[in-house]
């Protein structure tokens, strides 16, 4: 059976993607509800499993993933619910090949799926990939991992071209790793040894002339990789040390903000010293190591590698004892800074001299992204401050709380029907005009926690909390 997964405008309307068109969390839904809540202006409510990813939309599908509740014992699932109604169409067990290191609130479905209309193609930390049709029939699998990023997987596959792409950024071994969609057959696989720990989904990038560009946010850099052989093309220095956010771009810029320790802060780094003189400081036992049991200093730099800050995020192997590459890791994670960039995009090789348009050095989020939506550029902090700026020069327009909303944010914003939606952690979701100096229009709650970022399309508000999947639409007079 063939679903249409659209083209042009209608494919933001679809929603087929981790944030949608390119990631990009704009879409040209109108006729949006701005009140909503479990008892208003709900269309359909579907009960769930727990999971944190975000659903994704075909003209007639739903598809998500999700996992039982039990904290070990748990079973991993890819659902599908139909649109007009969310009705279950389908639940697929998918099996457990490892079980992969998280950290803090990330589950074991994180990760999005992705679907080209006809089929869909899921991720798991635990098994690999996946693909059913609509029917829920298994076209393929490939088992991968195990997997060692600190806080567990976070990016989602993309689809490009019939590529699927998934970029495998671990402490040990990372790969940027390309799928032909009708077969799952590996078309490529490329190693990134400068690569750490990293949670971000790519964005595509079309030049004016040549391939097209896979763009990711890693540790310290971005960088562009070509989508016909995963070829390095260029790339620029000075990211944050771990990068969770997707990046947003227009035709000629990309906006990417990052956050890894609160040392991060402009001005704020922790000086370290090279390995050797590490070892005669801490190597007790003189094994060529520095244990987690040998921090006994007091300095701000032996603080930050006591095994209750960020030991084990500098062990890139797990096993206790930092040497000579973990210390070297360490080093960078503490130099690098915590921010918002505007890189011009293109080039070939290392672009960091000429591409950075400019920085924004005070806090930002830890995890969500920002959204480019009509002329400016917003990014909502982690206690529910929402900044504007101007994208052509980093001036901020705004900055204020959102009343009602002070809360962690997980999910990112949105931009739709000429307002930005914000959801929290809380379950609270704010909408605020869509201008530099945006105004507050709504505060709803929910009676449940948020993670997913919401899915507007075709004038309806899909909202995915801890337990069930909300259609929000206005009901027709």
């Amino acid at each position: 059976m063939l679903i249409a997964a659209g083209s042009g405008a209608a494919a933001a309307e679809n929603w087929t993607r981790f944030r949608g068109p390119n990631g990009t969390g704009v879409s040209t839904a109108t006729n949006l509800p701005v009140e909503f809540g479990p008892e208003k202006n709900v269309k359909w409510k579907a009960a769930l499993p727990n999971g944190h990813s975000s659903p994704v939309l075909t003209d007639s599908h739903i598809f998500l993933t999700a996992h039982s509740p039990e904290k070990d014992a748990y079973t991993l699932f890819v659902i599908a619910l139909d649109r007009k109604t969310g009705r279950q169409l389908w639940q697929r067990n998918v099996p457990r090949r490892q079980t992969g290191r998280r950290e803090n609130l990330n589950g074991p479905a994180s990760p999005s799926p992705v679907t080209d209309g006809a089929n869909v193609y899921a991720f798991f930390q635990d098994f690999g990939l996946i693909s059913y049709t609509a029917d829920g029939k298994e076209r393929w699998r490939l088992p991968l991992g195990p997997f060692n990023m600190f806080y567990g997987f976070g990016a989602s596959p993309i689809l490009e071209d019939g590529t699927l792409i998934l970029p495998v950024d671990q402490d040990i071994d990372p790969y940027l790793l390309a799928v032909d969609a009708k077969t799952g057959k590996q078309r490529w696989k490329v190693s990134r040894p400068h690569v750490i720990s990293g949670y971000s989904t790519p964005t595509i990038w079309r030049p004016r002339t040549g391939p097209a560009q896979i763009l990711i946010p890693e540790s310290f850099q971005l960088t562009a990789y070509s989508v016909a052989d995963g070829s390095k093309i260029w790339w620029v220095r000075g990211l944050a040390c771990e990068m969770k956010s997707v990046a947003s771009i227009d035709g000629t810029t990309l906006y990417v903000n990052g956050w890894g320790f609160g040392q991060n802060q402009a001005g704020t780094q922790i000086p370290t010293v090279d390995f050797a003189t590490g070892l005669k400081r801490f190597d007790a036992n003189g094994d060529g190591v520095v244990g987690r049991d040998e921090i006994t200093g007091t300095e701000r730099m032996d603080r930050m590698l006591r095994p209750e800050a960020g030991f084990d995020a500098f062990d890139g192997n797990r096993d206790g004892k930092l040497d000579a590459r973990d210390w070297d890791v360490f080093r960078a994670m503490l130099a690098a800074e915590n921010g918002l960039m505007a890189i011009t995009l293109g080039g070939s090789g290392d672009m960091t001299s000429t591409a950075v348009k400019w920085k924004y050095l005070r806090p930002v989020p830890q995890v969500p992204s920002t959204v480019l939506y009509q002329g400016v550029l917003y990014m909502v902090n982690d206690s529910g401050i929402l900044l504007s700026f101007d994208p052509a020069t980093g001036n901020v327009i705004k900055q204020g709380r959102l009343k009602g909303a002070i809360d962690k944010y997980f999910a990112s914003p949105i931009g739709a029907d000429g307002k930005v939606w914000l959801a929290s952690q809380g379950g609270t979701i704010s909408v605020v005009t869509a201008r530099g100096d945006w105004e507050m229009v709504q505060v709803n709650t929910l009676d449940d926690e948020v993670f997913a970022t919401p899915v507007p399309a075709d004038g309806e508000l899909f909202v995915q909390t801890r337990s069930a999947l909300y259609n929000f639409a206005v009901p027709s007079r």
